[in-house]
């Protein structure tokens, strides 16, 4: 259960970044507390699965969630560069994550 709560706290991770792009185009009260929404339920997630999980192994996967996720979502979401270089080293990122899964 604690690996399905990283997942989650990850989506959030990257729903949280979504929405501090949002904030920064519509300055208003939905997107700052959509942000704090996102934010809070990460770090929910996070410290649950921190519970069963060895800190490093957790927030190694996190972060590599949050980012790769947030640039993949630039990509598709904002026009962001699609490069191959750029592809690769997120599959590198996830790929790390997957690693640290499986030795874990």
């Amino acid at each position: 259960m604690a690996w399905v709560s990283l997942v989650f706290a990850g989506i959030c991770e990257m729903f949280g970044v979504l929405m501090i792009n949002k904030l920064h185009k519509d300055r208003n009260w939905q997107s700052f507390t959509l942000l704090i929404i996102g934010f809070g339920a990460s770090f929910l997630f996070l410290a649950y699965a921190m519970e069963t999980l060895p800190m490093g192994t957790a927030y190694a996967i996190w972060t590599g969630i949050g980012a790769s996720g947030g640039a993949i979502l630039g990509m598709f979401l904002y026009g962001e560069s699609k490069d191959w270089k750029r592809i690769f080293f997120i599959a590198m990122v996830l790929g790390a994550a997957i690693g640290l899964k499986l030795i874990s």
